[in-house]
């Protein structure tokens, strides 16, 4: 009896329903009935030049994207069914030092979305993986696989200097950061918070709850960051985009932020980065390696994931060495 008035008394869970129905529902109802009480407010204004010329742009970079977007999310899918951390594993040398590149180049091989390679790479530490291995394969799975490079190709036709430098400034970013976790970070304490997992379900199953949240996923930051780089290309003055533009440091720490706040997924992102034709190639390039290797959800994941300790120190040991490593390649190769 007793049990049966606690279980009655509990209270619903946030964010879940409200009078039987899932409080999204509600939002939806919300924004439609608002969108129809200020119709006559908001028609007139949707024909103006400004949000004609928004709306071109947004809608081209969504178009050009969301091919490569689910190309990448099916193929991640694939591999993602068929092989497991199990691979990368029986490959990686047992010396750390040697297992760093290794597990950098594997990330051309074992590709995965953002959000995928956390728990990937707690996997393999929890499996006794040596954690800068694990962590370089974190940092180079999204952002050297082939998808990601044929996307940058197709945003970037005829330069294929700048898919090499996005490839090998990745890469670098990548090795780098494993290296240097391993000779200096030798004790910062990384918990391992075990992710829940359906090992039972088929392979069916998992490439099509794999492609459905990859794509879902990936597919609501790349209309966020379309969205924004179609109101800076329209709405910020010219004058200001030319003044940040032109100053080398402004572009660069501009372009780091843009994409740490953004999150983009690394099979879209190039097609931003093109749309944003007042940077150098040396800025876009900054954006497309901050961009897969740490971005305000992945600080958040690896927080969750590893502990705050461990986010205070590789957060910003990756953007510094990302920023670093796609100046250097810029001024090599763009």
């Amino acid at each position: 009896m007793s049990g049966s008035t606690k279980q009655e008394a509990r209270p619903t869970a946030p964010g879940r329903n409200v009078g039987g129905l899932p409080l999204q529902v509600y939002v939806v109802f919300g924004v439609l009935g608002a969108l129809v009480v200020s119709q006559q407010w908001l028609v007139p204004r949707l024909d103006s030049p400004a949000l004609a010329t928004w709306s071109t742009i947004f809608v081209a970079i969504v178009v050009q994207s969301i091919p490569f977007l689910v190309g990448g999310v099916l193929l991640a899918g694939v591999i993602a069914t068929l092989l497991s951390e199990k691979a990368l594993r029986r490959f990686v040398p047992a010396n750390p030092t040697l297992g760093v590149p290794v597990a950098g180049l594997a990330g051309v091989a074992l590709p995965g979305c953002e959000c995928a390679s956390v728990p990937v790479a707690g996997s393999l530490m929890r499996r006794g993986v040596a954690p800068a291995v694990a962590l370089t394969f974190l940092l180079a799975a999204p952002a050297v696989n082939p998808v990601v490079l044929v996307s940058t190709a197709v945003a970037f036709p005829d330069r294929p200097e700048v898919v090499l430098a996005r490839f090998l400034a990745s890469l670098v970013t990548a090795i780098a950061v494993g290296w240097l976790w391993l000779r200096f970070a030798g004790r910062v304490p990384i918990l391992h918070r075990q992710r829940g997992h359906d090992h039972a379900e088929g392979a069916a199953q998992a490439f099509l709850g794999s492609v459905r949240h990859d794509f879902i996923h990936a597919a609501g930051f790349l209309v966020l960051g379309a969205m924004i780089a179609a109101a800076i290309n329209t709405f910020v003055p010219r004058e200001i985009i030319d003044s940040v533009a032109g100053n080398f440091f402004l572009a660069v720490g501009s372009m780091a932020i843009f994409a740490f706040v953004v999150a983009l997924c690394s099979e879209a992102d190039a097609f931003v980065a093109a749309s944003l034709s007042a940077f150098s190639d040396t800025a876009k390039l900054v954006f497309m390696v901050v961009g897969p290797a740490m971005d305000v959800k992945l600080a958040s994941m690896e927080s969750g994931q590893f502990g705050g300790a461990f986010a205070l120190r590789f957060v910003p040991l990756v953007i510094v060495v990302a920023v670093l490593s796609a100046c250097g390649m810029g001024w090599w190769l763009l």
